[in-house]
This record gives structure tokens, C-alpha cells and sequence, in this order.
């Protein structure tokens, strides 16, 4: 029987790497052993940052219902608004708040007025 090499599979292996590696500095995209480093480090980075992106949105929803709270009262601060919803019993994310305080300016402030009575009751 014939001896069967496995330079076939070796080869769509490196090439995976490679192709995964484009766009890279140097030797980095192509040199296998190098490729295989770097996108293996991509691959790391790009795991922790899935988890800060939902961190880093979350922060920038904040910030702007904050901005949005305090554009339509002064005295209520994001913390007391929160608050105010949950007293109120408005179920809405933080991402629809922030979103409707950019794009629908006078339904946000029908939330916050709703807010507002919840905290005075």
C-alpha cells in the first residue's frame, strides 16, 4: 500500500491561519508559526472585548439618560429617575431609555414626568 502524506490537510491548516492573519504587520501574516501566535493573541482579545463592549455600552446608555435626566429637570439625578421607574412600575432597558432620549426627545420626557410623580408620592 502507498504511502499517504499529509500534506493536503497541513497545508488547508496553515492556510486557515494565514487567511485569518490578513491585514497583519510583517511577518505576522506570513509566517506560519508567527500567524498561528498573533491570531491566536487576536482571538484573546477579541473574547475579553465581547464582554467589555456590553460594559462600555451599558456606561454610554447611562451617561446619556443621565444627560437627557437632567435636561428635563435639573434637581432629579439618574440614580432618582431609576428609582422613580421602579416606583412607578415602567420596565424599560436601559438601551430603549437612552435611545428614546435621543430620537423621541417629548416621549422621554413623559417617562421622566411619570418618574418625577412616582418620587413625590
Amino acid at each position: 500500500m502507498a504511502r499517504v502524506k499529509g500534506g493536503t490537510v497541513t497545508h488547508a491548516r496553515h492556510k486557515k491561519i494565514t487567511n485569518a492573519a490578513k491585514g497583519y504587520y510583517g511577518r505576522r501574516k506570513n509566517t506560519f508559526k508567527v500567524a498561528t501566535q498573533a491570531v491566536d493573541k487576536a482571538n484573546q482579545y477579541a473574547t475579553r472585548d465581547r464582554k467589555n463592549r456590553k460594559r462600555n455600552f451599558r456606561a454610554l446608555w447611562i451617561q446619556r439618560i443621565n444627560a437627557a435626566v437632567r435636561a428635563h429637570d435639573e434637581a432629579l439625578t439618574y440614580s432618582r429617575f431609576i428609582n422613580g421607574l421602579n416606583l412607578a412600575g415602567i420596565e424599560v432597558d436601559r438601551k430603549v431609555l437612552a435611545d428614546l432620549a435621543v430620537r423621541e426627545p417629548e416621549a422621554f420626557g413623559a417617562i421622566v414626568d411619570q418618574a418625577r410623580t412616582a418620587l413625590a408620592k
